[in-house]
């Protein structure tokens, strides 16, 4: 979750660091800073708060260090303060340290530290890191990293540089992302690629238990083990313009509205009549959807696609509670893991876990070399393009396109329902051009602190998402129901004060979310619907409607989710919130 930055060569590092970091704020942070190889010595410099306050305590410092690493920091031990900031140092200052991940055993290697006269200054699991590598080098970095590793229990990815051994970097994988960048005469860690396309699009991302050693003029990768491991490095497509904002307010509003395109970036990779899929989900006993989030949600409208076109059961499971659960699978079953990074801790785990159990694993993700790309037997691509705000938009509808897809890909009726499919991206944008009246809307319900979400069938995870994306930026408390339970408990919550959001398309449930919408109503409750242009019933219930054009029922997903993405953007920017940044959360969870 936390970012990190590294960089060796010729050219003023300070600069080199500073960008990268700010193309690192999507994933979430409390703090920063930088670490610095300056005339011998480490020069460290780390502030509490958004990377302008680092950049500001920087400022008119002329630092000509060639080497240095950074970090941005999401707090899991230790409040947030400038102490337990990262970089981390030694207690000589002369290696600087910045991770990502946990170190489960570190209050073990704190006490033992301690023992040995150490003076453990911070909160943080990181610092006990960087003592053992100061207290075990031999004079060479990477042998002394090697050694210390073996100590590590966790997920986690750190870096270290040391005054020692100036014009190096020693950086290690473990559960948690890096990637290297590879430059002329110049050389890169990071979390995440984002960090690295104003330098390089020449990427290697490094795998679970793989060190790399990086210096000006090369690099070299091992196992845990100190083998020389060969790999291929990758050409990344996406350019810098693409990973800015071009002209939109935030990054989400931007993403919001690449969803036609995006939509049809993913949906062209499946609509030829040659393309197979690499399974067939009739092969299997049972689906087990592993997701999180906005993934979870997609993954729960998915299910009742395949159980309708593949006639095989789906069970979708919270990613967090598979893993420690003694949950029957094995060679019969087909393991389903959608995560937009591919690097989301919990779905990795347990998706690997029943790997190991015999399922087979076919994942669905965004960043192609992901580790779980790479750890799964089989991946399928949403093709979305980098996204840098943290709440998921278009990559929940990209993840919807692969779905519907996989859930078609061996039914007779395949070309005629991805026929259908091709309308979305079109009727995706006649959506958008309805935002100006959801923004008014979204102003108009800005003052209410509670709402409900209800919708049935394949509306009732929008509802969820629609929920979701509420509170997230906009810090409202939003709940998600399917509408049919709202008698047995949440009816109780319904008054002038609860507003209810009714997403009711004309379904098979439309009859019965109708009726919902009467109980609400008759408890004094506003009701704002997401239904279809020229529904007359629906506009004569509702206290206010958001219109979308009519589609084929298995399809209203695509339609109806985006203007409640829209109407939580407006809600929060209304507010004066950090949209594209909401506290507490980060964009991608590498930590469980």
């Amino acid at each position: 979750m936390c970012g990190i930055i590294g960089y060796v060569g010729s050219n003023p590092a300070l600069l080199v660091l500073l960008q990268g970091l700010e193309r690192l704020e999507y994933r979430g942070y409390d703090s920063a800073g930088v670490a610095l190889i300056e005339n011998g010595s480490l020069y460290v410099e780390k502030k509490v708060g958004k990377i302008r306050e680092l950049v500001r305590s920087l400022w008119g410092k002329e630092l000509k260090a060639v080497a240095g690493i950074g970090h941005t920091r999401w707090a899991t031990h230790g409040e947030v303060c400038e102490l337990n900031a990262h970089p981390h140092t030694d207690n000589r200052g002369e290696f600087a340290l910045v991770h990502n991940g946990i170190i489960e055993n570190y209050r073990e290697l704190k006490e033992e530290l301690e023992r040995q006269g150490v003076e453990y200054r911070s909160q943080t699991d990181t610092e006990a890191i960087v003592h053992l590598i100061a207290l075990n080098y031999d004079g060479d970095l990477l042998r002394t990293v090697l050694k210390v590793i073996k100590r590590l229990k966790g997920a986690y990815a750190f870096a270290v540089i040391s005054t020692k051994e100036p014009n190096r970097i020693v950086a290690v994988r473990y559960g948690s992302p890096l990637v290297v960048g590879v430059g002329k005469g110049e050389n890169f860690i990071a979390s995440d690629i984002p960090a690295l396309l104003p330098f390089t699009r020449t990427v290697i991302p490094l795998g679970d238990g793989e060190v790399v050693d990086l210096r000006p003029d090369g690099f070299f990768i091992y196992d845990f083990e100190g083998n020389l491991l060969t790999k291929e490095a990758m050409h990344i497509a996406w350019d810098v313009i693409s990973a800015e904002k071009g002209g939109f307010k935030h990054f989400m509003l931007k993403e919001i509205f690449e969803q036609p395109r995006t939509l049809g970036d993913t949906i062209k990779g499946y609509i030829s009549r040659d393309y197979e899929m690499p399974i067939n989900l009739k092969d299997f006993r049972r689906v087990l959807v592993v997701a999180c989030g906005t993934s979870y949600h997609a993954g729960l409208v998915g299910k009742y696609w395949i159980e309708k076109y593949a006639k095989v059961p789906v069970e979708v499971v919270y990613a967090s509670e598979l893993r420690y659960s003694d949950s029957p699978v094995d060679e019969r079953d087909l393991v389903l893991a959608i995560s937009q990074s591919g690097e989301t801790a919990d779905t990795r785990f347990s998706a690997l876990a029943m790997k190991e159990r015999g399922a087979t694993l076919l994942s669905i993700v965004n960043v192609i070399g992901s580790a779980l790309d790479r750890e799964s037997d089989y991946t399928l691509y949403t093709h979305a393009g980098p996204e840098i705000g943290v709440a998921a938009t278009k990559t929940f509808t990209a993840q919807l396109a692969v779905l519907y897809a996989l859930a078609i890909s061996h039914s007779e009726e395949r070309q005629s329902l991805m026929d259908g499919l091709l309308k979305v991206p079109h009727l995706v944008e006649e959506v958008l051009s309805d935002a100006e009246a959801i923004r008014s809307l979204a102003l108009k319900y800005a003052d209410y602190k509670n709402v409900l979400y209800l919708g049935r069938y394949l509306s009732y995870p929008v509802a969820l998402e629609g929920a979701l994306k509420l509170k997230e930026i906009s810090y409202i408390h939003a709940e998600g129901y399917p509408a049919g339970e709202m008698k047995h408990g949440p009816i109780a919550l319904i008054d002038e004060k609860t507003p209810t959001v009714a997403v009711a398309p004309r379904d098979r449930v439309y009859e019965k979310i109708l009726s919902n919408i009467e109980e609400v109503l008759a408890r004094k409750g506003k009701v704002l619907g997401v239904g279809f242009k020229g529904d007359e019933n629906l506009k004569r219930l509702c206290t206010d409607l958001i219109e979308v054009p009519p589609i084929e029922e298995d399809l209203t997903p695509f339609l109806t989710v985006v203007p409640l993405q829209l109407f939580a953007y407006y809600m929060a920017d209304y507010l004066g919130l950090d949209v594209d940044q909401p506290r507490n959360l980060a964009k991608t969870v590498t930590v469980e």
